[in-house]
């Protein structure tokens, strides 16, 4: 199949040249040889790429398609489906990155002679990295035994001879989750896989698929439960090093990338959703070389892993599912510690991760917040806590991981060995290291104050109080009628000498910054008619090389901090992150003119040398004035008039987004572009005090209302 089978959207095309949607729809109207539709709807058509890329080269609007975004178009654009030829990029990428000089045979030769070739080579590698392939039956459909069932008792104890079954159900479906495709298959996807060699020889194997990988991804967000890195890194570092690693709803594989650290590790991934644990096992293999085994299925209901028994179990469950298999797994031997209720999904998981571990091994798995204190749940929660198998409880900051607006918490789990004495539990709570805004927590803070506090408990299983933040308590003194776990109803608070000293901290800097405040008021304007400048546009400067645009991109590294909108608009430091990738990001420098384009604001902000460096997140539109012509104060005033930002935004059903080639500035001579854009400096500060003072005033009123109702202040 040729290239021409890759299709490509309205919005494709503009990322193509650098333009806005609207172009695009211009283009089609006023050039009557701009691409035909070849799919979509009429609302939203899509035009072969090919045709495309030809057109835009033959206008002068686009010299020559970066690599990336071609092969980006290519996948997104598959006739298959972006999934799909992800997948088949994996396996092409996973062949390059092992045995490169097959690549280079296989793929020499027309479209027809790869797809036909590339099979035999991909088992190859498959089969050695993943195990043998089950065989297929008539229909094609690999033959994959189920799960043994054997019925066991619901209950145990730490001497209980483990169970080796796992599902009562008639019906078990586990298969395995990544198979060779055939020629047929592979044909459509060949010139992909031609391009995504050459991104390869580029990037390399591995930063190519992470880089495609974070695309898909952030284009489809609502599809995927990510866990973010900075919490993949945490729970990997809570259970520590081991050798066999399970993950039983792997998603995109965040977990066991994370603990992925030792070339004789063994890796096992399942998960519900085919293609995630197919593209888990293809990452897993170009970040490892350790062994990896990945399965399709539902681990409460077709356990792949029935008879596994490891050192550690990392999990990133669904939250709130009622339809978890409660009816058709009532006698399951996992239930050692309680049948759950049907509500109470992650109980489920915790024990199926406690059935997996083996004895001394440990999990860790992200809760929502209610599986601590529901009463539903209580009778379990007791029987875990009794029997020494949950070691600690961690209450996370609110935008640790999605669901973002609540505060997710973490369990801590040990297979008990036998049962403990007088057994303890480890509360941990930082929730005051959270942003602010949409930023995310302070992850380095987290990361400290949690781990400091589990090795010191799991050295002495004892642990010294550090009032508000973490706190060892005897298991007996939880086992009331709620059996409530979350950390915040045990911690005691600060203690009051530091709450006294915190609140006369923030009412002094509150002093000291109403006092700059006051100063920096601007004087008053005086009246003047308004003026009747010449006039000119962003993209006129642009075009003329007074200043260069860029827009914000969806790729990024992991310790490049990212500005994020929201920073924009609340003028805070860069506080937002991107799918990990090697896509070249934006990258501000001090003297940059950052502008919004979502929302209707008229804001616009100058990168100083705090801010220079941060990779410029999405949303975002970066103007880089050349300085001989242009003063980036005065440009940024400017763009920031409410007129101005009007006669430059459209509007939809229900956002406004700001065209900044349209907005406007006057042609003044450099020499009265610098008192303009001293006055415009001297209202940012102003702002920024005024946002400042805002702020520790909020903190000092909450500060104020905590120490009257737990009497550190008093009333007098």
């Amino acid at each position: 199949m040729r290239d021409n089978a890759t299709e490509v959207t309205a919005a494709g095309i503009a990322r193509l040249a650098g333009v806005g949607r609207a172009a695009v729809s211009n283009w089609r109207r006023r050039h009557a040889d701009f691409p035909r539709p070849v799919g979509g709807t009429e609302t939203s058509p899509s035009f072969a790429l090919a045709e495309v890329e030809s057109w835009l080269r033959k206008q002068g609007k686009l010299a020559e398609v970066p690599l990336r975004e071609r092969v980006w178009q290519q996948l997104s654009g598959h006739p298959d489906g972006p999934v799909t030829a992800l997948t088949h990029a994996g396996c092409a990428l996973l062949l390059i990155h092992d045995r490169p000089p097959v690549w280079l045979d296989v793929s020499a030769g027309s479209d027809e002679r790869l797809a036909s070739m590339l099979p035999g080579a991909l088992r190859d590698v498959l089969t050695p990295r993943f195990g043998e392939e089950p065989a297929a039956d008539a229909s094609g459909v690999p033959d994959t035994p189920a799960a043994v069932n054997t019925p066991g008792t619901v209950h145990g104890s730490p001497g209980t001879p483990r169970p080796s079954a796992v599902n009562t159900s008639a019906a078990v479906n586990t298969r395995t989750a990544l198979r060779t495709p055939t020629a047929s298959e592979l044909l459509p996807s060949a010139p992909l896989l031609r391009g995504v060699a050459e991104l390869a020889a580029e990037l390399g194997a591995r930063q190519t698929f992470e880089f495609l990988l974070g695309r898909h991804l952030d284009a489809n967000p609502r599809q995927y439960t990510l866990t973010p890195a900075e919490l993949a890194g945490l729970m990997a570092d809570l259970v520590g090093p081991a050798r066999t690693v399970l993950d039983p709803a792997c998603g995109t594989g965040a977990l066991l990338r994370a603990a992925a650290t030792r070339p004789d590790q063994r890796l096992h991934a399942q998960d519900s959703v085919p293609e995630l644990a197919a593209l888990t096992m293809l990452r897993l293999a170009l970040h490892t070389w350790s062994t990896v085994r990945g399965a399709t299925g539902d681990s409460l209901r077709a356990d792949a892993y029935p008879h596994l028994h490891a050192d550690a179990v990392l999990c990133h469950p669904p939250f709130n599912e009622r339809n978890w298999g409660h009816d058709e797994l009532a006698y399951d031997p996992r239930w050692e510690y309680g049948f759950p209720a049907r509500t109470e999904s992650e109980l489920a998981w915790v024990q199926h991760a406690l059935a997996r571990l083996k004895d001394g091994g440990a999990g860790v798995l992200l809760m929502p917040p209610a599986a601590a204190s529901r009463r539903s749940g209580r009778r379990i929660r007791a029987d875990l806590l009794r029997r020494g198998a949950l070691r600690a409880v961690i209450a996370l900051p609110v935008g640790a991981a999605p669901p973002y607006n609540i505060p997710l918490h973490l369990w801590v789990l040990r297979r008990p060995e036998k049962a403990p004495a007088q057994p303890e539990v480890l509360l941990v709570d930082v929730g005051r290291f959270a942003g602010e805004g949409r930023g995310g927590p302070d992850w380095r803070a987290v990361r400290e104050a949690v781990l400091d506090a589990w090795q010191a408990f799991g050295r002495a299983g004892r642990f010294a109080e550090r009032p508000g933040l973490a706190r060892a308590l005897p298991v007996i003194d939880l086992l009331d009628d709620d059996v409530d776990l979350a950390p915040a109803r045990h911690l005691p608070p600060p203690t009051a000498a530091d709450g006294a000293e915190q609140l006369t901290a923030v009412r002094e800097r509150l002093g000291e910054t109403l006092r700059l405040t006051a100063d920096l008021t601007p004087p008053p304007a005086a009246g003047a008619r308004p003026a009747r400048w010449p006039l000119t546009t962003i993209g006129e400067l642009a075009r003329g090389g007074a200043l260069v645009l860029r827009t914000g991109g969806s790729g990024g590294h992991a310790r490049v901090a990212v500005l994020t909108d929201h920073d924009v608009l609340s003028g805070t430091a860069p506080s937002g992150t991107l799918p990990e990738s090697d896509e070249e990001a934006v990258l501000t420098e001090p003297g940059d003119v950052v502008v919004p384009v979502l929302g209707g604001g008229s804001v616009a902000r100058v990168i100083d040398g705090a801010t220079g460096g941060a990779a410029l997140g999405r949303n975002l539109v970066l103007l880089r004035p050349d300085p001989a012509a242009l003063d980036p104060w005065f440009l940024a005033g400017f763009l920031r008039g409410t007129a101005n930002n009007r006669q430059a935004s459209s509007y939809a059903s229900t956002a406004t987004r700001l065209d900044v080639r349209r907005l406007q500035l006057p042609r003044l001579p450099l020499e009265e572009q610098l008192r303009y854009g001293e006055r415009f400096r001297a209202l940012d500060e102003f702002e920024r005090a005024l946002r400042h003072a805002g702020r520790l005033g909020e903190q000092l009123v909450r500060g104020m209302y905590d120490g009257l109702t737990d009497g550190t202040v008093a009333p007098h």
